[in-house]
């Protein structure tokens, strides 16, 4: 985490409507990432309270779990096995049988399927979206260099294989380029296009930063890594959850730093029955979901290829001992078992004892392509948060599955009614809050008594996540940007130039840090547009739908040091209509920073689903922002 410090506009604004969405003070809405028509803004109308449910009726309510699960079924030369229906599979959740309700088999996408996608939708000036679209809706692959627990003569060995398979690829599947040392770093977005991921493979793009030095033992050094590693690997699943189909997660490292007791690295993303984080205490439980709403199936790859007991190599010179092979074996055993266990847990394969790497890219690129997505319901309502192991099995001789292995049965039910009742505690607290928005702007005062306060953004309350990965990672400059909430923002840059004197207080909401604030700078009204579809709102029993959303815009310098930041939490109370209406609409809120005008700043645009823990993020620089197209658009509130 960067030390930086945060200095932000705190504004609270509660959109509480019933029958209408009344909000005050926002600006034109902007284009939403997806392919759909422009939001308008709602309009403020009258409010008046949704009609009680009628009484006197019986109701019977029925909630059913759908396991979601995607098999590749390939026979006993690695060919995809096609054409099965739903008779050739036989499921079991702990032995007991279940019932396939739905099965998709999904092929690689011809060129006449990829010829009727439609492209992105054009964005107007000074507009910008965290969404990308990709051509392949079935699958995609990503490519992970991990130069942290990787030998530096191995990656030269994997960098070389990787520029060969790219040289010689044919326009395919969606490829993205992730490398992972002293954190995760997005290389190359996806891209079908074999001369853009060549030109990223062969660039600078990708050389590993150093290590950061570790005090302490090897525990300490061990424990660094592992936390490096699933942090990186949160953030990454949440980039990837914004995309759709199955994601072949191709891993290329040394070796997994994992511990037999009760440590483990798990699988880190995100399970699709909702994820239980720091309120049980139990972090290996989080890391360990394994249905996954980011659909990844991880394939790790031993880097170092096949491997012989140094001490039958030429360049040995001792005497050759048992115990020492024997450790090199057992050593060696456990770091593939560390490989089968992942890729079982994700659905995945893993390769070890091989040199020819660009064999293995292509084979996950082709067969990973074929596969199928079952769904079934649950026979097992008990839902204790235990591991249920599934056996799947296909009436074909000889053919092998690769599946996930299991889920954890978190109890939803439970954690919708403590947000319904922390719901009903906030509204008891403040009976009085008025039905349309409303705003209130007030720094975050810092406490330059701790060096705790003043670069933790946790502590300073303007982002807060608890795990690391969260949101506080995804505002980092540089982060991996979060695609699990979509949205577009646009800018409107004031064409004159402001400067504080030295001994005049600054303008109102303006709380740019000491070193720029006697600066010339530009305001720039921000206008951010969040789609809706992913937010967890809690729907109550008078059928309101609650939830909350954080709105985070900061600007960094070309060092990654903190320049200025704004933020705004938006607390929804909806009834059915005005939450059909921002479904199609989109979520607008309006916000006015200053930016220095000298000098070369980066604006990172957050977007936060508290309750359901889902981010969105969007990094650009400033100077991508036109100010030939702002004329009048400019408008102080």
């Amino acid at each position: 985490m960067l030390p930086w410090t945060l200095a932000p506009v705190r504004t609270l604004l509660r959109v509480t409507c019933f029958s209408a969405l009344a909000v005050c003070g926002l600006a034109s809405a902007i284009l939403l990432p997806a392919q759909q028509t422009p939001p308008n803004p709602p309009s403020a109308q009258p409010t008046t309270q949704h009609p009680p449910y009628p009484t006197g009726v019986p109701t019977l309510s029925v909630t059913a779990r759908e396991v979601l699960l995607d098999v590749v079924v390939a026979d006993a030369k690695g060919h995809p096995v096609t054409g099965l229906q739903p008779a050739d599979f036989t499921v079991t959740e702990e032995g007991t049988p279940q019932i396939i309700r739905h099965l998709d088999e999904h092929h690689p996408m011809s060129a006449a399927d990829l010829a009727l996608l439609k492209a992105a939708p054009v964005m107007p000036p000074n507009t910008f979206t965290n969404f990308t679209p990709v051509v392949n809706t079935n699958v995609s692959t990503v490519i992970l260099l991990d130069a942290m627990n990787t030998p530096v003569v191995a990656q030269q060995v994997l960098r070389q294989q990787l520029i060969g398979y790219l040289k010689h690829a044919q326009p395919s599947v969606p490829i993205a380029i992730f490398q992972l040392d002293t954190g995760m770093h997005l290389i190359q977005g996806f891209s079908s296009d074999p001369n853009v991921l060549l030109a990223a493979a062969e660039s600078k793009r990708d050389m590993p930063s150093l290590n950061r030095p570790i005090n302490g033992n090897y525990y300490y050094y061990h424990k660094d890594h592992l936390e490096t590693l699933r942090d990186g690997m949160r953030i990454m699943g949440r980039y990837l959850s914004g995309f759709p189909g199955r994601k072949n997660l191709i891993w290329f490292t040394g070796h997994v730093p994992l511990w037999r007791d009760g440590l483990g690295f798990g699988n880190p993303f995100h399970d699709s029955f909702g994820v239980v984080s720091g309120a049980s205490g139990d972090e290996l439980q989080y890391l360990t979901d394994v249905l996954t709403v980011s659909r990844v199936a991880v394939y790790p790859v031993d880097t170092r290829g096949l491997q012989v007991d140094p001490q039958y190599t030429a360049e040995y010179k001792g005497v050759p001992s048992p115990r020492a092979s024997l450790r090199f074996v057992a050593r060696q055993g456990i770091d593939h078992s560390n490989l089968d266990d992942i890729a079982n847990a994700t659905g995945g394969k893993a390769f070890y004892n091989t040199n020819d790497l660009k064999k293995v890219i292509a084979e996950v690129v082709d067969n990973g392509s074929s596969y199928y997505t079952l769904a079934y319901a649950t026979t097992n309502t008990k839902w204790d948060g235990q591991f249920r192991h599934i056996k799947i099995t296909v009436d074909r001789p000889g053919v092998h599955l690769q599946h996930r292995d299991g889920y954890y049965a978190y109890n939803r039910d439970q954690q919708e009614q403590n947000q319904i009742a922390a719901i009903e505690q906030r509204q008891a607290s403040n009976p009085t809050q008025p039905l349309t928005g409303s705003t209130q702007n007030k720094p975050v005062p810092e406490n330059p008594q701790s060096n705790t306060q003043a670069s933790n953004p946790v502590a300073m309350g303007a982002i807060v996540h608890g795990p690391k990965g969260g949101f506080d990672t995804a505002m980092e400059l540089g982060a991996v940007p979060p695609t699990e909430i979509l949205f577009g923002v646009s800018f409107q840059p004031d064409l004159q130039v402001e400067k504080i004197g030295k001994k005049s207080p600054p303008p109102q909401d303006n709380f740019l840090r000491p070193p720029w604030q006697n600066k010339p700078f530009r305001n720039f009204a921000v206008v951010i547009n969040a789609d809706l579809h992913r937010v967890k709102l809690t729907q109550s029993s008078d059928g309101i739908r609650h939830g909350t959303v954080q709105f985070v815009t900061a600007v960094y310098d070309q060092q990654g040091e903190m320049v200025n930041s704004l933020q705004k939490t938006v607390y929804l109370d909806l009834g059915p209509a005005p939450y059909r209406k921002l479904l199609q609409s989109g979520l607008p809120i309006r916000e006015e920073i200053a930016i220095p005008i000298k000098g070369n700043y980066f604006l990172r645009i957050g977007v936060h689903d508290i309750p359901g823990d889902q981010v969105g993020a969007l990094e650009l620089p400033v100077d991508q922002i036109r100010l030939d197209v702002a004329g009048a658009a400019f408008q102080k509130p």
